[in-house]
């Protein structure tokens, strides 16, 4: 019998803000909420901002404007002055050139064409008589300057010891807390109910580390004169996310990794944890993303390709003249005459529960992951071009709903969370799948959201995006309408599909199960089931009987409580991250086992060493 993942917990932090208690996905229906939910999430963005005033007219404003997509801000860099390097070749005239310098700084070896010609103390006089290519400092302006950023103003390196983490691994510590912290439960809780082999951590970087204190500054600091530190080769790894969680919040000894499959990333890391948690080799996983890709030499890469939406591209679209300036906040078009997607961080993260174990400990049950379908692109002429594999990812998981919730439930009672990047490529390939779906499963009218419009692409990130918003969508009954363009491109194939350019409210029971897709360079294509809370429930009463469902619910009053007591903290400004360091240090000597037993302290259980074999048939 498969035990049903349920997630338990989830939080991060967004170009919409703080997602716990659903106010990242309130900031993206802001404008269709009852007054006191909305002034809610403006006090939690407040917290986050550093304003004090969250009622005012002005702070308000200010809110808006510095939340979501928008002109890259100059906390992350200056984009109308980035620096570089210019080439050049310079000839000295017949005589040659002198001039004097310290010592210290001559090149070693010295150039051919260099000749010492004098030393006084530590200053040397040189001639220099052939031509020489140098590297002259430069500034440019960046042709991309639209991104999903978090909410100006917050700095997660100011809540905890940052001690030059890399941004993702702040932002790391900062969601992942969160999560925890909204599960309402003392993780010490937990601990005394699962062993420690079966507590799974998932999470990771699709593109690494890549600012100047991991991966970026590594590569970049010779060339621009500077040295390696000690710290930016390993933190720079990419599932160093997952590292710091195992580290400095949970001190887990369990499974632990990241796959990495580009956009598709957070999906890959999800469905590691459904197989981990339906197969029992773990009770709890915490899964998550975290990537900070906003930095000039990202962008550019990215631009290179064709790929961002460019200031010229969106004058083009909006008929602007060449000195205009954009409307930024609709850089990312999905589905809609566009140009290239927004690039954005963001780190998301949820926790999953095995259903016996959310019940026993009265977990909150946002949602069930029924299961997460991945399938590459088979053979390719341009890695970046899509291919045949989501078409079996989406055709996978429209038949596991179908399977869980019914011909009508999959037809009249599912939406799909499009990958929806904002490019023309995207547009035509992934509405035609969408479509394509829809018409062999027998659905019209499918509901489409895309909340890259919104947030921006957040790479590895972004499916985290697209589930953490998904269940907002199930505490508030509203899809979230794409509202950076009026109308679908007419190359958009939506014969079957309802893509909402406006907010749709719908009772939280019509929306049985969600579709998440996500697709990825190279051929990375992952779609995840997602049923509705109150499709696990009915499938839990099912299992478990009625009365352990009430006892479940008794247990769950506290939960949420507690769950409420975090909220108003982090919207106080007072929630603080987990971070544990030189805590609860274990080495070889702290383990008490035997043959049959491996206890490890802190943990209330221990490993059982009385393993079966999983061959018994070939023994």
């Amino acid at each position: 019998m498969s035990r049903l993942p349920v997630i338990t917990g989830f939080g991060g932090v967004s170009p919409a803000g703080r997602s716990s208690a659903h106010h990242g996905f309130r900031r993206l229906v802001i404008d269709a909420l009852p007054a006191a939910e909305a002034a809610a999430t403006w006090r939690s963005l407040a917290a986050l901002m550093g304003i004090p005033d969250p009622d005012g007219e002005e702070s308000r404003a200010r809110m808006r404007a510095h939340t979501l997509v928008r002109r890259i801000e100059t906390e992350h860099f200056d984009s109308d002055r980035i620096a570089w390097n210019r080439r050049m070749q310079w000839a000295p005239p017949a005589e040659g050139i002198r001039f004097r310098v310290a010592a210290a700084q001559l090149p070693d070896p010295l150039p051919a064409s260099w000749r010492v010609l004098e030393r006084e103390g530590r200053q040397v006089e040189i001639l220099v008589t052939e031509a020489l290519e140098l590297l002259l400092p430069a500034e440019r302006r960046s042709e991309v300057n639209a991104a999903g950023q978090l909410p100006a103003g917050f700095d997660p390196r100011a809540l905890y010891p940052a001690r030059s983490h890399p941004r993702g691994l702040q932002m790391t510590v900062y969601g992942a807390s969160d999560a925890l912290q909204s599960l309402g439960i003392d993780w010490e809780v937990v601990r005394e109910r699962v062993p420690p082999d079966q507590i799974s951590v998932y999470a990771g970087s699709g593109m690494s580390q890549l600012d100047a204190h991991g991966n970026g500054g590594m590569m970049s600091s010779r060339a621009i004169g500077k040295r390696v530190t000690s710290k930016q080769c390993p933190f720079g790894f990419a599932e160093m996310p997952a590292d710091f969680i195992n580290a400095y919040i949970l001190g887990s000894v369990g499974n632990t990794g990241t796959s990495m499959g580009a956009c598709a990333s957070f999906l890959y890391n999800l469905g590691h944890a459904v197989d981990d948690i339906r197969s029992g080799r773990a009770r709890v996983a915490i899964v998550g993303n975290a990537e900070a890709p906003i930095t000039p030499e990202v962008i550019e890469g990215y631009a290179a390709m064709g790929a961002l939406a460019t200031d010229d591209g969106l004058r083009s679209l909006d008929g602007l003249p060449p000195d205009a300036t954009p409307d930024y906040t609709r850089a990312c078009r999905p589905f809609a005459e566009n140009c290239g997607f927004t690039i954005a961080e963001s780190a998301q993260f949820v926790v999953l529960m095995d259903d016996e174990l959310a019940l026993a400990l009265g977990a909150t049950i946002h949602a069930a992951v029924a299961e997460v379908f991945v399938n590459a692109d088979g053979y390719k002429k341009s890695i970046s071009s899509p291919g045949v594999g989501n078409y079996l990812t989406m055709a996978r998981a429209a038949a596991m709903a179908r399977a869980i919730v019914g011909e009508q439930g999959l037809r009249q009672r599912s939406f799909v969370q499009a990958h929806g990047t904002g490019t023309p490529q995207n547009r035509v390939t992934e509405s035609h799948i969408l479509d394509e779906t829809a018409r062999v499963f027998g659905i019209h009218d499918w509901p489409v959201c895309a909340l890259k419009a919104y947030l921006g692409h957040s790479i590895g990130a972004a499916a985290g995006d697209q589930l953490v918003m998904t269940l907002g969508t199930w505490a508030h009954g509203l899809l979230p309408g794409i509202l950076t363009a009026e109308h679908s491109a007419g190359d958009v194939q939506c014969e079957r599909l309802r893509i909402l350019r406006r907010h749709e409210a719908r009772a939280p029971r019509e929306l049985d199960v969600a579709l998440i897709n996500a697709k990825g360079f190279g051929g990375n294509n992952a779609t995840a089931t997602v049923l509705a809370p109150h499709v696990a429930a009915r499938m839990l009463e099912k299992r478990h009987g009625r009365e352990r469902l009430l006892q479940w619910q008794r247990l769950n009053e506290s939960v949420r409580e507690c769950s409420r007591g975090h909220d108003e903290r982090a919207s106080r400004g007072e929630a603080t991250p987990i971070y544990r360091f030189d805590h609860g240090v274990l080495h070889g000597e702290d383990l008490a086992w035997d043959a049959h037993r491996l206890h490890v302290p802190g943990h209330a259980l221990a490993i059982d060493l009385d393993l079966r074999s999983p061959y018994p048939d070939m023994l």
